[in-house]
């Protein structure tokens, strides 16, 4: 959520921002001012009202001390009414504050300076390439013959027991899949991020801390008799840890990962690209998150994005680096880069991982702030997160990517270790 003095100090720049990410109601800033200037003279009522409440109050209990009761008595109606007043004034500016808030969790985050005005995917910026694509052998299948042909994930099972897009991982299909959720969380704990295991479901306050809520209450599972939601990341409960904290300065940078289940609704998706497990109902990612100092979030930004390029480089999977321009970027960011793989059999990229900083658009949510050492106040963290790695797609690339001419696949060597195997 934008922060409301953001609009009060500048508010043409905000309309800009929010044009150049092709938001298209911009007349919600000027209600939002409009609503904060009545909400601001009613706060000065307010504070006039209960101050001559005081005065009056305090002149009363004197005027007793010194036995003029009358006079108190007289006096006491006035700060009945002056009590009744508050109280209105009091209640109409709960209303203001809780239509302002209503109006700002619909303005998204305003692009960082460096994004990329565009509409789609098409404007996306390619920031990085690396690694060979395969030459595969003229037998080569695309992964969804793979699963079957090798008997390693049933989606079929999977529709029997849940529904479509619910995979069943069987055998060798299971332990590949284990393989990569360790890797990806030794890998983390030896670059310093704390693991932790978090619910999987979340209450309201949770998912619109994040920003899933109102903007993504469509792609969520709900759980309506207990009012939870099944999580679509992990970023979801894992940065909502530190909601109503307050760091000390010296604590930032705090760096965290979790690896869980993620549930997305995905309504709407048909055709090719959902073929398989290009995209899956229930999917496991490991996420890691950020909470850092404002100044240092796009150094951190970066650092993770050549985190997240070492563990591609570790699976040696071709890739590339896109920073998402204007139109395609989520609602809470400020700069995203995805990450996206080459799958050979298929003959396309699809995306495995997205990087982003949120700034302060999640933490104003949160109320996650630090003390500032030399002013002694308090500020809010900038948040950042990213997938490292999400598993659906890079299982997918792998199967194709190392298949072999005799129809065998060969585990990536990071993975061994892990699987117990080296070939399917």
């Amino acid at each position: 959520m934008l922060e409301i003095y953001q609009l009060r100090e500048n508010a043409d720049f905000v309309k800009e921002r929010l044009q150049f990410r092709n938001f298209s109601d911009i007349n919600l800033v000027n209600t939002i001012l409009q609503l904060d200037e009545t909400r601001r003279k009613v706060q000065f009522d307010l504070d006039n009202t209960l101050s001559e409440s005081n005065k009056l109050s305090k002149e009363i209990g004197d005027l007793f001390k010194s036995g003029k009761r009358d006079e108190a008595e007289a006096l006491r109606q006035q700060t009945t009414d002056l009590k009744e007043q508050s109280q209105q004034l009091k209640e109409k500016q709960n209303t203001l504050e809780t239509e302002i808030h209503d109006l700002l969790v619909q303005l998204p985050n305003l692009p960082h300076q460096q994004v990329a005005k565009g509409t789609s995917p098409n404007d996306n910026v390619e920031v990085r390439r690396s690694g060979e694509i395969p030459q595969l052998p003229e037998n080569a299948l695309e992964h969804w013959d793979i699963l079957v042909q090798k008997n390693l994930v049933s989606l079929e099972l999977g529709n029997k027991i849940t529904g479509a897009g619910f995979p069943v991982f069987i055998g060798k299909g299971a332990r590949l899949q284990r393989a990569l959720v360790a890797f990806f969380l030794a890998q983390a704990t030896e670059n310093g991020y704390e693991e932790v295991i978090p619910p999987f479901m979340v209450n309201a306050a949770t998912a619109y801390g994040t920003g899933q809520l109102p903007d993504k209450e469509g792609q969520m599972y709900h759980a309506t008799f207990d009012d939870f939601y099944l999580i679509p990341t992990a970023e979801v409960p894992v940065t909502n840890i530190y909601r109503d904290h307050i760091f000390n300065e010296n604590d930032l940078p705090v760096k965290m990962t979790a690896h869980s289940p993620c549930f997305r609704r995905e309504a709407g998706s048909y055709g090719k690209d959902v073929r398989g497990l290009n995209r899956v109902h229930q999917f496991e990612k490991v996420e890691i998150v950020h909470f850092e100092l404002p100044e240092k979030s796009y150094e951190t930004l970066e650092k993770m994005v050549d985190y997240v390029a070492s563990l591609l480089d570790k699976l040696v999977l071709p890739y590339r680096v896109l920073r998402l321009c204007s139109g395609d970027m989520g609602f809470t960011s400020a700069m995203t880069y995805d990450f996206e793989v080459f799958s050979a059999a298929q003959k396309k990229w699809l995306e495995v991982s997205s990087v982003s900083n949120f700034e302060t658009f999640q933490s104003n949510r949160m109320k996650i702030r630090y003390r500032d050492e030399e002013s002694g106040k308090t500020r809010l963290v900038h948040t950042l997160n990213g997938s490292a790695l999400a598993l659906p797609r890079i299982y997918a690339a792998i199967l194709e990517n190392y298949q072999q001419a005799d129809g065998s696949i060969v585990v990536p060597k990071v993975l061994q270790p892990y699987t117990g195997f080296e070939v399917i």
